[in-house]
């Protein structure tokens, strides 16, 4: 798994590239809790490039969701492909999450 971040004035990307699992999932944890300390007002996970996600990753997402409502800041998704996207659905994600099919949705919802 690969982790990319980019900082704009209004948002912070997260962008997720590989599986995320059971042995991936500390990492992107660590990556989540490096952006954290910036106190961003917005994160926009990029999820193009996810390919897999475990029970683990879905924790780090639920994690980082918590994270941001209590710093009453907002987290969105977008670019899940149809199995990441049923995962979400299956697990009942789906509704905690704020989902986009593009970025550009992303910034302007």
């Amino acid at each position: 798994m690969e982790i990319k971040t980019d900082q704009t004035d209004n948002y912070t990307k997260i962008a997720i590239i590989g599986r995320v699992d059971t042995v991936t999932a500390a990492q992107l944890e660590k990556a989540i809790q490096s952006v954290l300390e910036n106190e961003p007002k917005s994160i926009i996970m990029d999820c193009t490039e996810l390919d897999y996600i475990s029970s683990s990753g879905l924790r780090v997402f639920l994690i980082l969701q918590k994270k941001m409502v209590v710093k009453n800041a907002r987290l969105s998704l977008f670019g899940l492909n149809p199995n990441i996207k049923e995962i979400f659905d299956i697990s009942g994600f789906s509704t905690i999450f704020k989902i986009f099919p593009d970025l550009k949705k992303a910034i302007n919802n």
